[in-house]
């Protein structure tokens, strides 16, 4: 034995360890060289809402930091499952990126008796990037102008109220079945194909209330269109300031939050996730995106890849007994 070979093994570099170590050294080269062509940005939700508004103000910052186009290709369908599909089946070269968010990941389990993907299993998360509240908007027509006189309402007309939502198991829905738990009241559930859509028949007057993401409600509420009775996260959004949390307006324990992650598929390079979650926590942190998130109702949020997956988990078994209360059976 050589000198050199006996000092690898004084220090337990045996030939497996070795080629262990230049295997993520020429994964790091690799990543080092990242990006060298366009990325593609799956967006699993349909243009105007709250993903979608979210994936191009990160998708403009990250291509300004990584020096390459960033694309957002919006692939809405199935209440998120067509995007994160297509993502799954894509190469998990770095070249596409996923807004995955809370509601696909941890309610879509309990809707489908099968679904196209496994949301722990298939991707390989980077970081989460925002949380969220929604806020409960009605018609200006509905007689109420707070959430006790909504309830007080509702109870007079069991169900005669209407509630759309963003979809069957989506947060807007999880929002809406969780204020008829908690308050006994008998609205009815209406869903559509986005909360976009939601929003607007609301505002065309053929529904009373939508709990709805910021982005759609805040132009309609500055308007006069809508009215705003209360968030439904524990503290009050900057972007409605003057506007009660569910809690301060007499629902006691009442917090629904939404978040949002960057995710990879399956098999990415730990080089290529180190450079994302790294360059995702510097956007975070700019000044002007911080100002933008709080226009949204959005709090900016930088975290591990192991963050996001306990997340998933625990929101899962959270989410389940909701829906089952709620009548909803998996398809």
């Amino acid at each position: 034995m050589t000198p050199q070979r006996r000092g690898y093994w004084k220090i337990g570099l045996t030939p497996f360890c070795l080629a262990v170590v230049f295997l993520f050294a020429s994964q790091s080269l690799l990543a080092q060289g990242y990006p060298s062509k366009p990325i593609r940005f799956i967006a699993p939700f349909p243009p105007g809402g709250a993903t979608d508004t979210l994936c191009r103000l990160l998708a403009q910052k990250l291509s300004e930091g990584l020096g390459q186009p960033v694309a957002v290709d919006n692939r809405p369908g199935a209440s998120g499952n067509i995007g994160h599909e297509l993502a799954m089946k894509t190469a998990p070269d770095g070249y596409t990126w996923l807004l995955t968010n809370s509601s696909t990941l941890t309610t879509n389990p309990h809707l489908f008796r099968k679904l196209p993907f496994d949301p722990l299993g298939d991707f390989t998360p980077v970081s989460l990037v925002a949380t969220a509240g929604q806020v409960l908007v009605v018609h200006p027509s509905v007689p109420a102008s707070s959430v006790a006189e909504l309830v007080t309402l509702a109870k007079a007309r069991p169900g005669q109220l209407n509630f759309g939502s963003g979809g069957k198991g989506i947060q807007s829905h999880i929002s809406g079945e969780m204020f008829k738990s908690m308050t006994g009241v008998d609205i009815v559930h209406v869903p559509y194909k986005g909360t976009v859509q939601a929003v607007a028949d609301l505002v065309a007057g053929q529904l009373q209330l939508v709990f709805a993401d910021m982005v759609p409600a805040m132009p309609h509420i500055k308007s006069g269109r809508l009215k705003p009775l209360a968030v439904t996260i524990a503290e009050r959004s900057p972007a409605l300031p003057d506007v009660p949390t569910m809690i301060e307006a007499g629902v006691p324990g009442y917090n629904a939050t939404l978040w949002w992650a960057v995710a990879l598929p399956k098999g990415a390079d730990t080089g290529l996730i180190q450079r994302l979650n790294s360059e995702l926590g510097r956007v975070v942190t700019l000044g002007d995106v911080r100002d933008r998130y709080a226009s949204l109702g959005m709090t900016p949020v930088h975290s591990t890849p192991r963050d996001v997956t306990e997340l998933i988990r625990s929101d899962t078994l959270k989410f389940g007994p909701i829906l089952k209360a709620a009548g909803v059976e998996p398809e």
